[in-house]
């Protein structure tokens, strides 16, 4: 792992409901845009930022926040860094390698109702238009 980079510990956040010990892998559909598949698997080193990908994960199911290991190596995520926010304040990652569950957490801060709108409205609207690095 380059020196550059966290150290952890880092989280996951999705509507799925997962056992510790399974592997999360790249190749699946996007949280967010079905049309996706994935060739990276992401996260953060912030809880409360995987807590906000979880609540704007596609679906109907409760949020989930998971405190994740990589298995191989991992990068900044070029979505977010440099692209949106010079450096990696998100401290966003993206891996090909599994990230491994850990166990779930609870104690991340959830968002209103009213955040939730306003980020779904900032992700169905993005300004500008960028496309999506996979």
């Amino acid at each position: 792992m380059p020196e550059n980079l966290d150290r952890g510990p880092f989280y996951h956040g999705t509507k799925a409901k997962l056992a510790n010990g399974t592997f999360l892998t790249a190749g699946h559909h996007s949280n967010y845009n079905k049309n996706v598949v994935m060739n990276h698997v992401y996260f953060t080193a912030l809880k409360d930022g995987a807590g906000l990908a979880a609540e704007l994960a596609q679906g109907d199911t409760p949020p989930h926040v998971y405190l994740i290991e990589p298995t191989g190596p991992f990068e900044n995520d070029p979505n977010v860094t440099d692209k949106k926010f010079p450096g990696n304040p998100t401290r966003s990652y993206r891996s090909e390698y599994a990230l491994k569950i850990i166990d779930e957490v609870e104690d991340y801060q959830r968002i209103t109702a009213e955040q939730k709108l306003y980020w779904q409205a900032k992700m169905a609207n993005p300004k500008p238009k960028s496309e999506i690095i996979n």
